[in-house]
Order: structure tokens, then sequence, then C-alpha cells
């Protein structure tokens, strides 16, 4: 087999970088390589060739799924009036039953949070991270609310009513916490 174009090359190793971002936050950070490099459509022995180790791209799809999301919500920004209508808007979607389900496509802060914290300090993985939750917490500021504390609820709801998805319980959490934060104080 011959050797791939440059052009190639790169589209593979944002294929990886992509599909490695989805699975992160879909199963945690323990995918092996192997079942990685299966689902973007690659060999196994392709992946040396990208990355210089697993944890090389444990930091660059992490930066991914954050540049994904931030991107997302300025979106938000650019299509409603106002930073209000779009904090508004980003709640309506993250404390969504969708959002919910969907968590390959859905917030790294949730998804990453305990892969994150078991990884130990140092990692580039854990200083984009953290970057990405401060982001999100300056974009959910407002008057009225401290971005920390808004941020605080949208992830702790969503990651119990992933926990107790199978249970009433988890519609009521993700209604509850929609209510604390869109009621007019």
């Amino acid at each position: 087999m011959g050797r791939v174009s440059q052009a190639q090359a790169e589209e593979n190793r944002r294929r990886v970088v992509d599909t490695a971002s989805r699975l992160f936050r879909e199963q945690g950070m323990q995918v092996s390589v192997a079942d990685l490099m299966k689902a973007a459509g690659l060999t196994h022995g392709a992946f040396y060739k990208q990355f210089a180790s697993k944890e090389a791209l444990v930091d660059e799809a992490t930066a991914h799924a954050f540049a994904e999301f931030a991107q997302r919500y300025s979106a938000g920004l650019e299509r409603h009036a106002g930073p209000r209508a779009a904090q508004r808007a980003l709640i309506d979607a993250y404390l969504s039953v969708e959002h919910r389900d969907a968590p390959a496509d859905g917030c790294p802060v949730a998804a990453l949070a305990t892969d994150i914290a078991r990884e130990g300090g140092g990692r580039e993985a854990r200083r984009v991270y953290a970057e990405g939750v401060a982001d999100f917490a300056d974009f959910l500021a407002g008057d009225d609310q401290d971005g920390i504390v808004r941020l605080c609820t949208l992830f702790g709801a969503l990651v119990l009513s992933r926990a107790t998805r199978d249970s009433p319980l988890s519609g009521e959490i993700l209604a509850a916490a929609h209510a604390a934060l869109t009621e007019a104080k």
C-alpha cells in the first residue's frame, strides 16, 4: 500500500480527533486506541503515524470538543437578539432531553469532568478544560447571576439527569434546573 498524501494525512488526523472528541464525551477517555481508530475508519497502526501517544490525542480531542462547543454558543449570540436571548436559548438546549441523551455531541464540561479529574495535574487537557469552564461561565454570567453558579446548576442537572435517565426523576431534574435559571428575579 502506498503512502498517503499530506492532504489525506491531515484529513485522517482531523477525522481521528473528531471521532475521539465524540467517543470520549460519550464513553469516557478509557476508549481503546483500537476501538477509536476502528470508529474513525482507519487502522490501529495509522494512529502512531499521527500521534505520539494517546495522551497527545486526549489533549487535542479535549481542545477540539471545547472549540466546537464555544463555536455553538458563540453562534447563538449571532442568531439571537443579544446575550440574554442567547443564554436563554443555550439553557433551553442544555437542559433538554435531546442533550441529555446525546453526550457525544454535547457539552464537554459535563461529559469529560470525571475523566479530567482522574488524570492528574499538569496535562494540556486539564488546562484546556479549565479554560473552557471559565469561558463557559463567562458566557453565562449576567447582571443577576454569577456565571459559575449558572454553570454549576447546568452541569449538575445534566449529570444527574443522565444518571437517572430511566426514571421520571431525570425529567424533573431538568425542569427544576431550567425553572431556577430562567425565572425572572
